[in-house]
């Protein structure tokens, strides 16, 4: 069996790879966020606290894989080594950069792919206090389901949309190739590789519902020319017969599909009412194996009918219009299931977690469930929740800072 499978979004987890947000935050200031893909500045040592949190959560269920550990790792072979800087070199072509990274140890060339690393300044630079990075900082590598996605036993490394996460194609590629814990049996498709301008794929549009099921947003970040390609090839060499596409709307509150919607149990998935249920519902088409063009679906809920997955919602901030966009905003839609019913989101979205409750799940807070050990043998839906207030403004939820490896059938 390979080490890497994964056929649903809710089978138990096994083994996820995660990344604590490190140094690299701190090139995030109010002047350059956009460009860095923020909406505001983090405290770090908040976030690395909610995120630890994070991460103590999941080792109950599962293992826990951490990007900088596996580079390290990678980087103390040969063969990984020399893949890295050659690739690393093509991004930052530095003939003066290539030689200090060839002489550094493992882990200072990680600290210096991650956390970015300041380019030689001259005088005029230093005074004028303008000095860029040669290698740019990755603040959203803490976002690595965007980058790396498991389908089957294939993978797909993401194909970014802005250029400030190019590297880190190159990082999770890296490690799909070289670590034993991410051997697999073949990358679908390869982002890092990927130069055309409207080939863009980000793994928060990509949803393995079941093994021959994709759900897929076409989204600012998610292209349909990328959407065709990857249809193309899991059709060709998956077990995947129908892919479903929601067309998003250009909004930035709906940069993925999974900030609108995300499955959380058998018969149960989250969404956002408005691009949902009613007249603001958005447009969904389906690709089936073996067929020419593309069906429209009545709506979204029809469309998981007609491939035999129907799904209940639960509206993300409740009833009320106002607390489903306040809430939608810190990613209430954006939940990790880390088996079918039992589920790891922030503590601060009151009214989505109410209405979770009222679906039969009981609510306990992640201090509670780390200080009893009997509570992951409960038979009940379970919503476990983190503190996040922090790591929210990232633009991102627990699905977001996972990227499940392994998961039991559902």
């Amino acid at each position: 069996c390979m080490p890497v499978q994964v056929t649903s979004e809710i089978g138990p987890l096994q083994s996820v790879l995660l990344h604590t947000p490190g140094r690299e935050l701190e090139a995030v200031t109010p002047g350059n966020r956009e460009d860095y893909l923020y909406d505001d500045i983090i405290d770090l040592e908040i976030a690395q606290r909610e995120h630890r949190q994070f991460a103590s959560v999941l080792r109950r269920f599962a293992q826990v894989y951490h990007v900088r550990d596996l580079l390290t790792e990678i980087l103390q072979q040969p063969e990984g080594r020399d893949y890295l800087i050659t690739k690393t070199m093509d991004v930052v072509p530095s003939d003066e950069l290539g030689q200090r990274l060839s002489a550094l140890p493992a882990e200072e060339i990680v600290q210096m792919l991650i956390e970015g690393t300041e380019e030689e300044s001259g005088p005029i630079s230093r005074a004028l206090n303008e000095v860029g990075f040669a290698f740019p900082p990755l603040p959203n590598l803490f976002f690595p389901r965007d980058i790396g996605m498991v389908i089957g036993e294939h993978v797909v490394v993401g194909s970014m949309r802005y250029g400030v996460r190019w590297t880190e194609e190159l990082l999770i590629k890296a490690l799909f190739r070289f670590h034993p814990q991410l051997s697999n049996a073949g990358i679908l498709y390869d982002g890092s590789e990927e130069r055309r301008t409207n080939y863009t794929l980000e793994g928060g549009d990509v949803h393995y519902l079941r093994q021959d099921l994709l759900v897929v947003g076409f989204s600012e970040r998610t292209s349909p020319a990328a959407l065709d390609l990857l249809c193309d090839t899991v059709f060709e060499r998956g077990q995947v017969t129908d892919v479903l596409v929601v067309v998003m709307p250009k909004a930035p509150t709906a940069i993925h599909l999974d900030m609108i919607f995300n499955q959380v149990d058998q018969e149960l998935c989250v969404v956002y009412p408005p691009y949902f249920i009613g007249p603001e519902r958005l447009p969904v088409i389906r690709r089936s194996k073996g067929t020419a063009g593309v069906t429209e679906e009545p709506d979204f809920f029809a469309a998981l009918r007609s491939v035999g997955l129907p799904l209940e919602p639960v509206f993300a901030g409740g009833e009320r219009r106002i607390n489903q966009e306040r809430e939608q905003w810190s990613s209430a839609c954006n939940f990790l299931a880390v088996r079918p019913g039992t589920l790891v989101s922030y503590r601060r979205n009151e009214q989505t977690l109410c209405a979770l409750m009222a679906a039969g799940f009981r609510v306990v807070p992640a201090a509670n469930f780390l200080a009893f050990d009997d509570w992951t043998e409960a038979k009940h839906r379970t919503v476990i929740t983190i503190e996040g207030s922090e790591l929210a403004r990232g633009g991102g939820g627990p699905r977001c800072m996972s990227l499940p490896l392994q998961r039991a059938p559902a």
